[in-house]
């Protein structure tokens, strides 16, 4: 009766409905994938999480690896490294996330055009580590690095007032001369997040500490190179890295291969993830020590 007197109210009203109607399904079907860490509840599965760029938030890699061990369609997963290294802190989180997934299931690194310094040591501990030929990896080291803006502010007339409550409180200052003392006590430092670089890595890839330092001295390699030294596995694509690790997984035939999603605020996150990056290997920013791989400096 209502749709004879009012047909176009009958119409908007149909509308509306289908459109809640796939509202509400797209919801459901939304919150069962991000249930199951970016997978469909059916079905075996590789899942893959990907590392791209500077390391200065593990957050992401540490989530997905970890609701990817917990779910059981997903058999194996694929850590697909690109990146240059970063900070110790993130580095070391995803480092023992990576490890402790090892233990419920197979991890396979795949390393893009760079995997080194930081992006190598989250990838040292994996079930297997595929590289391709050209691929940068290595440059096993720290760094600190930052930009001495003392001589400019002598030109311009200015000078940095700074009361501590010691000597060290402002080591690697910006805006002075770094002392003697300073560089030894930094040294000392740095050799001792060395020491724990060299540790895990040798505990991952089973490289003795002593024989690991004959090329763990900042050199990079490339893929080729990397194989022979016993830092990859095998040479291969990111595809040759999916079947490896469905391989590993058990999965036979073409494995169903689902990715980590990004719970992200938009544009405004992103923009402040590029300046860190930016910030972190320009090294024009306070000192910091990092995992990271900086040929232009």
């Amino acid at each position: 009766m209502f749709a004879r007197r009012h047909p176009f109210l009958f119409s908007i009203l149909v509308l509306f409905s289908v459109f809640m109607g796939s509202i509400v399904i797209l919801s459901v079907l939304g919150l069962l994938v991000a249930g199951s860490g970016g997978a469909s509840a059916f079905g075996e599965k590789v899942g893959v999480v990907e590392l791209t760029g500077a390391i200065t938030d593990s957050r992401f890699v540490v989530e997905s690896l970890a609701s990817f061990r917990k779910n059981p369609s997903v058999k194996a997963v694929v850590l697909r490294v690109d990146s240059p290294g970063g900070e110790l802190g993130p580095s070391q989180e995803i480092y023992r996330e990576v490890k402790k997934t090892v233990a419920v299931k197979k991890v396979v690194v795949s390393m893009g055009s760079v995997a080194a310094s930081g992006g190598y040591y989250v990838s040292s501990c994996a079930s297997g580590i595929m590289a391709n030929p050209g691929t940068i990896t290595g440059s096993i080291g720290v760094i600190l690095a930052y930009t001495n803006f003392k001589s400019l502010m002598d030109k311009v007339g200015i000078s940095p007032v700074v009361i501590k409550s010691g000597k060290f409180k402002d080591v690697g200052s910006p805006f002075r001369d770094m002392t003697a003392e300073e560089r030894a006590y930094l040294s000392d430092t740095i050799m001792a997040m060395y020491g724990q670089f060299l540790a895990d890595v040798s505990a991952g890839r089973k490289i003795p500490v002593e024989k690991l330092r004959e090329f763990a001295d900042g050199r990079v390699f490339t893929g080729i190179k990397a194989k022979e030294l016993g830092l990859v596995d095998r040479l291969g694509n990111y595809e040759d890295a999916i079947a490896w690790a469905a391989e590993l997984g058990g999965i036979s035939g073409e494995p169903t291969v689902v990715y980590a999603r990004k719970h992200r605020f938009g544009a405004i996150e992103e923009m402040l993830d590029s300046a860190s990056q930016l910030m972190m290997n320009s090294g024009i920013n306070l000192p910091r020590f990092a995992y990271l791989w900086l040929p232009s400096m």
